[in-house]
């Protein structure tokens, strides 16, 4: 009777519909009232749903696999109103990328041979050195991690953070550093990865 009214209300006064069908305009708009609230609740509770989808599924879900998790626990919702309501809420899903290669094994240059043989407990300090190249990725881009330990202690002597891969902002850089922290010794063994 209610919504009868309110599909109605443009051609005929709504005082004249409620006189008509016996419904006090008092209780039109009380309903009216209720029936928004009970909308905003079911909006609010379908969207804390979402949003404890996708915080358990630590930020990597989507609209469409959120949409799925929502069907197979037995909430009924289409996949444009899961994305409307993240869209709203600001909820993006974090795309995972890729696995990026620091090591390049297949070039020209001379390798050396593994003298070190996994000898990690050197009896005295600049005896052996070890280094390698990592990478960490930001929201701006990959930034390149070059470090150096002496063995001897496990200290990190050397390190230079850089945005890019060249030779002078990562292993010159690091190495440089390394000399200043320690004395360099005639025997001193230094261990890399085989990358360029």
């Amino acid at each position: 009777m209610y919504s009868f009214i309110k599909e109605h209300k443009q051609l005929y006064p709504i005082e004249k519909m409620c006189k008509v069908l016996e419904v006090s305009s008092r209780s039109y708009y009380a309903w009216q009232v209720r029936s928004k609230q009970d909308k905003s609740n079911k909006i609010s509770i379908l969207e804390n749903k979402i949003q404890t989808v996708y915080l358990d599924k630590k930020q990597r879900y989507g609209s469409l696999r959120i949409t799925a998790e929502l069907l197979d626990s037995g909430i009924k919702v289409s996949r444009t109103t899961v994305a409307k309501y993240m869209k709203n809420m600001g909820l993006r899903s974090k795309i995972g990328k890729k696995f990026k290669v620091t090591t390049d094994s297949k070039h020209s240059h001379k390798i050396i041979d593994n003298v070190l043989e996994r000898n990690f407990r050197p009896s005295e300090p600049s005896k052996a050195w070890v280094s390698d190249i990592t990478y960490i990725h930001t929201k701006e881009g990959f930034l390149y991690l070059t470090a150096v330990l002496d063995l001897y202690d496990r200290k990190c002597i050397g390190w230079s953070v850089s945005d890019s891969m060249k030779t002078e902002e990562t292993s010159l850089a690091t190495w440089k550093m390394a000399l200043k922290n320690r004395k360099l010794s005639t025997d001193l063994l230094f261990h890399s990865d085989r990358g360029v």
